[in-house]
């Protein structure tokens, strides 16, 4: 298996076997992960809002039916 670096671009590679490109610069991969790990954080965060904003939704409702 070989590569060819993808001019104007450092750290790219493209497999000329299949064509593939792949990215071979460490930071930019560890950059990447951060994101990726950033973004699944806010998505548990949007999820523990709409959670909580229905639960106090619920609490109101009971208040009021029990007054």
């Amino acid at each position: 298996m070989s590569y060819i670096r993808v001019k104007g671009h450092d750290g790219l590679l493209r497999d000329d076997r299949t064509g593939a490109i792949i990215n071979h610069d460490p930071s930019a991969i560890e950059a990447r992960r951060k994101l990726k790990s950033l973004n699944t954080a806010l998505e548990d965060i949007n999820i523990l809002k709409d959670e909580i904003s229905e639960i106090k939704s619920l609490l109101k409702e009971l208040i009021k039916n029990g007054n």
